[in-house]
């Protein structure tokens, strides 16, 4: 009896969730393909009085599914906030916005006035923001507080409909007499560049009610910096600005210092790794020390700061008795520097508050000052900017609206990954973290059988049986290329595996392509490989006939091979 009591209470908790009129699927890893595998959901949503929260996040929803989700939710008018981040994944980029468009209407049609609306990583690109455009537009959004958009891959052309939407809700609250008055912002890795940028900006500008905007990761270089800038001016209750890992320069950053000046509320402030570079970082100072009372954290590392403009951040800060971090790590101070700005935080009674300073770069190799070579720093400023529009071109390429699968959407580059797929090494691999399979993921494109064929080797060559970690990295990152691969309609599995072939001596290619150096590493990871889900099984036959033959280019692996070769006649065998 006690067992099914807690077991009930297990349910009701997984379900209900801990706010008030909330329903949660969250984290299931349920695939809702139809009607009939949404039955008991949308009995559920049918029976909860007065729902207010839906949790889909976790799981993968097809049209038909909902559909029927959608149709239970149009009784529902007490409906508030809608958590459905992560709830494509696997899916078709065409089967998005007809799911989008069921939800979003059903909604409209029950007379819901949103505050929530979180549709995070859902990689839908642009069509995924046309999907919610005519729900954004409506009487629905008019009293919407959270947009969550981080890393969809909204692309320009996504974020100026976004946009758009956004200054037609305002305009259309504002005339019913209550005008949009959006709070918190998220639009993470998105590729939005400056375009996108300066387009969302004019909407920050017409609301003037943000208290939280997040934008780290999308290719802002100062231009868009600089709309943002002009645009958070006007939003005064602003208390978190986190626009991590864009490229200010010295124009974007001087131009956000005086955004700064306006924003007497600010409590946190993310500029890292946005090369705000010395001058920048001294007129960010000024406007901290002139203002900004309640200041608990300023994140200005990895921004080429050098130790005078360091210490004249550590000089504004002196004050804010609520500033809980000062983050510098990763600048250009030196040993001496380092220690000066150490013995500054430590005279102030702050040295609590400065952060780590392991990844300091070091003393400039030129000992010119940053900020007396105006001629140089533009020149700086051009290249930086040259080199962000290639890599933004590349990534452009590689997004594809239609058929194909939703996956993450991608971000800039992290020298970690270029510098691991260049020169592969298990330390390299093993350095790229928790997310080390999406950021490989991230920078293959799959729909280029050599290129897969390639990464493909390069993650594999650094594989090691007796090392456990490695490993298990190894194998993590090759399922989710080829995953991502195999799972593609357009993807040729048969030009994959000649490819690979090809690579390791097998067979003769009329390119010429030089083969590789066989290594174990590549046999045991195709060894794991050829009995995964994902792989075709009719190309199984293909490689044990390639195996079996008499090639020289496999005499060094002989116990990988036979493994290898033993396990492709068992999978045979089996499917």
């Amino acid at each position: 009896m006690a067992t099914d009591i807690v077991a009930q209470l297990a349910d009701s908790l997984a379900k209900t969730g801990v706010e008030e009129g909330e329903l949660s699927y969250k984290d299931q890893g349920r695939k809702l393909n139809d009607a009939q595998s949404v039955e008991d959901m949308v009995k559920e949503i049918q029976d909860f009085e007065g729902l207010q929260a839906l949790r889909l996040g976790g799981n993968t929803v097809g049209v038909e599914a909902a559909k029927a989700i959608a149709k239970a939710l149009e009784a529902k008018s007490e409906f508030k906030r809608c958590y459905w981040s992560d709830m494509f994944t696997g899916r078709l980029r065409s089967e998005i916005p007809p799911a989008l468009n069921s939800l979003g209407d059903a909604l409209m049609l029950a007379g819901a006035r949103l505050t929530v609306l979180d549709l995070s990583d859902n990689a839908f690109g642009p069509d995924g923001i046309k999907g919610i455009e005519t729900l954004l537009k409506s009487a629905t959004c008019y009293t919407l507080q959270e947009l969550r958009l981080n890393n969809c891959g909204m692309g320009i052309g996504g974020g100026k409909i976004l946009a758009n939407s956004l200054i037609q809700c305002h305009k259309h609250s504002s005339a019913a007499g209550a005008p949009l008055s959006l709070k918190v912002f998220v639009a993470g890795r998105n590729r939005l560049e400056n375009d996108g940028a300066t387009a969302l900006a004019q909407a920050f500008q017409l609301m003037g009610s943000l208290e939280e905007v997040h934008m780290p990761q999308n290719g802002i270089t100062h231009p868009g910096v600089t709309a943002l800038a002009t645009a958070m001016q006007h939003n005064t209750g602003l208390r978190i600005l986190n626009l991590n890992d864009n490229t200010f320069t010295e124009k974007g950053a001087i131009a956000m210092a005086q955004a700064l000046k306006h924003l007497h509320s600010i409590q946190v402030i993310n500029f890292g790794d946005c090369l705000v570079r010395p001058a920048g970082a001294k007129a960010i100072a000024e406007s901290v020390a002139e203002g900004l009372p309640i200041l608990m954290e300023l994140n200005l590392s990895f921004g080429e700061i050098t130790e005078e403009a360091a210490l004249a951040v550590a000089q504004a800060v002196k004050d804010k008795d609520q500033l809980k971090k000062l983050d510098l790590n990763g600048n250009c101070l030196g040993d001496d520097g380092c220690k000066a700005l150490k013995d500054a935080m430590d005279c102030m009674n702050m040295a609590d508050v400065l952060g780590s300073l392991s990844d300091d770069e070091g003393d400039p190799e030129d000992d010119d000052d940053d900020d007396d070579d105006d001629d140089d720093d533009e020149d700086d400023d051009e290249e930086v900017e040259e080199e962000l529009e290639e890599e933004e071109e590349e990534e452009e390429e590689e997004e594809t609206s239609g058929n194909q699968m939703s996956t993450p959407a991608s971000a800039p580059r992290p020298p970690e990954i270029s510098s691991f797929l260049s020169f592969p090494s298990p330390d390299k691999l093993l350095k790229l973290g928790a997310k080390r399979a999406l950021l490989v993921e991230q920078q293959v494109d799959v729909s280029d059988a050599k290129q897969t064929a390639e990464a493909f080797l390069k993650i594999a060559s650094v594989y090691k049986e007796e090392n456990n970690d490695v490993k298990n990295a190894v194998l993590e990152c090759v399922d989710a290329i080829l995953k991502k691969a195999f799972d593609t309609p357009s993807f040729q599995s048969y030009n994959f595996v000649s490819c690979l072939l090809v690579l390791l001596g097998l067979i003769k290619s009329e390119d010429k392509v030089k083969p590789v150096l066989v290594v174990p590493g590549y046999l045991h990871a195709l060894e794991h490989v050829v009995q995964q889900d994902y792989f075709p099984k009719e190309n199984v036959a293909v490689l044990e006939a390639f195996m079996s033959r008499g090639s020289k280019s496999l005499e060094s692996c002989g116990n990988a091979r036979s493994r290898l070769q033993s396990t492709l006649r068992r999978v045979r065998a089996e499917s």
